[in-house]
């Protein structure tokens, strides 16, 4: 699959028909047609998990998988599908100009995606309302935000797994009690409660089932951007479809499955810590040592939506993520020398204006 299965023509004029989170359908930009979104795919009766250890052993089926052109950004890493016109772009990750590639991506088909449910002007009034509640921000970036320079519609790739666990665990189970002591305080004997812990062995078993541990499939966006996007509601999945797509742009994966994998077994060892600490019970807790078997591994390649606004400013590129499905903003903190210098020198005036006062009325 490539690009062009992205783009559906309108059927009154022939102009690219592009999905409308508002309306839920295709609608033509150049003559407002509007055409609902046929039901039907290659997973119409649901979303199907796929076997892990058959992908890693490269067995998938061909209806699994899929080629698409992609650009790579020299400065960010992204890999992004751009119309097959335009021979030059604009990364939406990190504002770099990217020349159009020819190269060709061949990777795990996505299952399901999140379709956006924001359009660009909601995505924009939320990224404005966040910038307007950050001290010291430039007034180039807020008017930024109000000139309303076009966002770029991305969906981001992301890894689901789902799991089998069962840990076998040792430790120690702690019971806190009190002894009295006597001690001088002050030239006095006074009466003092310490605090003691009594710690005994602990051994046993904990099971966890996983579901959709997610995992995001990219390198192009800090971790500590993504990472405050969720919650995502992923029972609002669909069954990929190429019109959902359609006026948007689709990153592909950079991080692979096995890599992918790595990342979601240190989210499952955390929680299996957590629930050892549980089941071991008492006032504390020592884990010593947790091993875990982990089976029926399965796993899906989803595609959720983020408004993104890049652009650069003094020399310095500032990036604006919003979850396409909540609104939820995040991005890079910019602050303006200048203001922070009045604040500076308004606070030393104030203090200034304190300290006269209670020099001459003290």
């Amino acid at each position: 699959m490539t690009i062009e299965d992205h783009r559906f023509p309108c059927d009154q004029c022939g102009s690219d028909l592009r999905f409308d989170p508002a309306a839920g359908q295709l609608v033509c930009g150049h003559c407002g047609n509007a055409e609902p979104i046929e039901d039907g795919g290659p997973w119409a009766g649901g979303i199907s998990e796929i076997d892990f250890d058959q992908a890693l052993r490269n067995l998938l089926p061909i209806q699994d998988m899929e080629v698409t052109r992609v650009s790579s950004c020299p400065n960010c890493g992204a890999e992004v599908e751009f119309d097959p016109e335009a021979h030059s772009a604009e990364c939406p990750f990190c504002a770099t100009p990217v020349v159009k590639g020819t190269g060709e991506n061949r990777h795990i088909k996505p299952r399901a995606l999140l379709p956006f449910q924001l359009s660009e002007d909601a995505a924009r009034d939320a990224m404005i309302a966040w910038l307007g509640r950050l001290w010291f921000a430039p007034n180039g970036v807020q008017e930024y935000a109000r000139k309303g320079r076009r966002m770029q519609g991305i969906y981001v790739p992301y890894w689901t797994f789902d799991a089998d666990t069962k840990s076998r665990y040792r430790g120690e189970r702690g019971t806190v009690y009190y002894e009295t002591r006597r001690v001088m305080r002050d030239g006095k004997m006074t009466t003092q409660r310490v605090q003691k812990v009594r710690w005994r062995p602990a051994s046993g078993r904990v099971a966890r089932f996983f579901d959709d541990v997610l995992v995001l499939a990219s390198t192009s966006l800090p971790k500590s951007y993504t990472e405050a996007l969720p919650p995502w509601d992923l029972s609002a999945l669909e069954p990929y479809r190429p019109e959902f797509i359609a006026g948007f742009r689709a990153e592909a994966y950079t991080v692979d499955l096995d890599q992918g994998f790595g990342e979601a077994r240190a989210v499952m060892d955390r929680q299996i810590h957590r629930d050892v600490k549980f089941d071991i019970g008492g006032d504390r807790q020592r884990v010593h040592n947790v091993e875990t078997e982990v089976s029926a591994v399965t796993f899906k390649h989803i595609l959720l939506p983020v408004w993104m606004a890049a652009y650069k400013f003094r020399g310095k590129t500032y990036r604006f993520v919003v979850n396409g499905q909540t609104g939820r903003v995040q991005g890079e903190r910019p602050y303006s020398a200048w203001k922070i210098a009045l604040a500076v020198i308004a606070g030393l005036v104030v203090a200034a204006a304190f300290g006269y006062v209670a020099a001459v009325y003290g």
